[in-house]
């Protein structure tokens, strides 16, 4: 479980590192809060940091649910995909929108993996 937790702990990491990155598009940018528009290289790096907030939220728990019910090991590498999936994205967003596409196929198929073995071992329990 200790992999599971590296890996959480750098998800964490990772989304910590995005919303950085947004406060300081959002000062290069000169875009003022509460606004999130009028700027495209903000807008972009605005819509990677909640892009990856939306998909932690099923991630997250996919990944401990796979770690407990499936097998620790198999949950922590796909955490990781998840989060080179992640790193991906985010280079290919904020340099043109229509380059995400790998990125998010990997960080998906990770999530549905992740999901999927949290199921199977959960009624593999029942």
């Amino acid at each position: 479980m200790e992999y599971v937790a590296l890996v959480t702990l750098l998800l964490l990491l990772q989304y910590f590192v995005f919303t950085l990155l947004v406060g300081a598009a959002r000062v290069r940018s000169g875009i003022k809060a509460p606004a999130v528009t009028g700027n495209e290289g903000f807008e972009r790096a605005y819509r990677v940091q909640m892009n990856t907030l939306e998909q932690l939220l099923l991630t997250l728990p996919a990944l401990w649910l796979s770690a407990w019910y499936f097998d620790a090991l198999v949950a922590a590498l796909l955490g990781l995909a998840f989060f080179l999936g992640r790193v991906l994205y985010r280079a290919g967003y904020v340099r043109d929108p229509d380059k995400r596409s790998a990125g998010f196929i990997i960080g998906f198929l990770a999530t549905l993996g992740l999901v999927g073995t949290a199921l199977w071992g959960v009624i593999a329990q029942l």
